[in-house]
């Protein structure tokens, strides 16, 4: 399936979710920003995976990302974080989303796993009241995108 396919809009991907649905298939759903792609996104990923049968991934869009951490971000453009992250076999659907959070879109979509890193405490995750479970997962020490960016910045 090209890469490009993979990200939907709310209404494909809920016509998406019914058919997965009725296959009595596990959706799991995590979100994040997913600036610049590390080791530590793929091990959240590919844990998050390991948790059903489809993993949807909310993607923060540019907007919401200059909102949450600052002027200097997003790095990478949605268009392009979306093609990386679609490009990844773990991922089947992506959904960008504009707002701070993915609530509304939980809302929706009303996964069985809702899938976040455990730096989040579980009354802190954002739509868990959707889900039908909530899963913390550990995180990688030592990986981040911000550490990333500091790493650049101190090398230049």
């Amino acid at each position: 399936m090209s890469f490009r396919k993979k990200t939907l809009t709310l209404k494909k991907l809920l016509k998406f979710l019914i058919r997965a649905k009725n296959d009595k298939k596990t959706v799991v759903f995590t979100n994040g920003c997913f600036d610049i792609v590390h080791s530590g996104h793929i091990s959240l990923l590919e844990k998050a995976k390991a948790l059903g049968d489809i993993l949807i991934i909310g993607l923060n869009a540019d907007a919401s990302v200059k909102k949450l951490k600052g002027d200097t971000r997003p790095i990478n453009k949605e268009k392009d974080r979306a093609a990386v992250l679609a490009a990844m076999e773990m991922v089947d659907k992506i959904i960008i989303f504009k707002e701070d959070t993915p609530h509304e879109i939980l809302k929706f979509i009303k996964p069985d796993i809702l899938a976040k890193g455990a730096d989040y405490k579980c009354s802190k995750i954002v739509g868990s009241e959707f889900a039908k479970k909530t899963k913390r997962i550990k995180l990688v020490k030592g990986q981040s995108t911000s550490g990333i960016i500091k790493k650049l910045k101190e090398s230049e």
